[in-house]
């Protein structure tokens, strides 16, 4: 398999004007083509700062950032966008849906950044949201539906794209054991299409559920 992302000696500190806070502490590792991978660590561990500088919604302080061996860790706000629109998909533990879209226009948001919404936007957004069962909640809105389904439409979202990266930061954080479980199937279901997925976790039995697991602390990697 070939290296989708590799990172080299990265550091992340947040200069604050009474003091600098060191986040990430010289983090290098790389993840496969089609790799699940759980990234998990105790709180303050610097993990969700490091999925930050991975979905280019940050940059490092120092060191090397490489998307499909191409050096991005310089790359204008512009450029990381344009990235992030076209390589990854995103799913959080709060799901992130607008209250008052339905199932169907939180699915179409990321395309609304690009170009004016057509049929064909609409049909591959039902076929997003049947994909992960909730061919019949379209025009429902996120109150209307459970944890486990809003979380469902986060995903569905997260495809929209079609995105080679999936970058889930405690995604079942704020779900029950069954729907935890329904989650990471659909999750293991795309890995198995081909996707890439980076999970962060703090919970050891959903890490268990990748195919490698790195362990953080104080901003380094312990285990990998």
């Amino acid at each position: 398999m070939n290296k989708i992302i590799t990172t080299r000696d990265i550091t992340k500190t947040f200069r604050l004007p009474e003091l600098d806070i060191v986040v990430l502490r010289g983090v290098s590792f790389s993840v496969e083509s089609g790799e699940f991978l759980a990234i998990t660590g105790p709180s303050g561990s610097g993990k969700t700062t490091l999925m930050n500088i991975i979905g280019c919604l940050d940059t490092p302080t120092t060191g090397k950032y490489f998307l499909e061996e191409t050096d991005i860790t310089n790359y204008n706000k512009d450029q990381l966008s344009e990235i992030r629109n076209s390589k990854i998909g995103f799913i959080f533990q709060s799901f992130n849906l607008l209250p008052r879209s339905s199932a169907l226009d939180n699915v179409l948001l990321p395309l609304v950044y690009n170009k004016d919404i057509n049929e064909d936007k609409r049909s591959l957004a039902i076929q997003s949201l049947n994909s992960v069962g909730l061919a019949d909640r379209i025009n429902h809105l996120p109150s209307q539906l459970s944890g486990g389904q809003q979380q469902r439409v986060a995903i569905a979202r997260a495809l929209i794209n079609n995105p080679s990266i999936i970058l889930a930061d405690e995604p079942t954080g704020n779900l029950d054991t069954n729907t935890s479980l329904e989650i990471l199937d659909i999750m293991k279901g795309l890995n198995s299409d081909g996707r890439t997925i980076i999970m962060i976790t703090h919970d050891s039995n959903v890490a268990s559920s990748a195919d490698r697991i790195i362990e953080m602390k104080d901003g380094k990697i312990l285990h990998q």
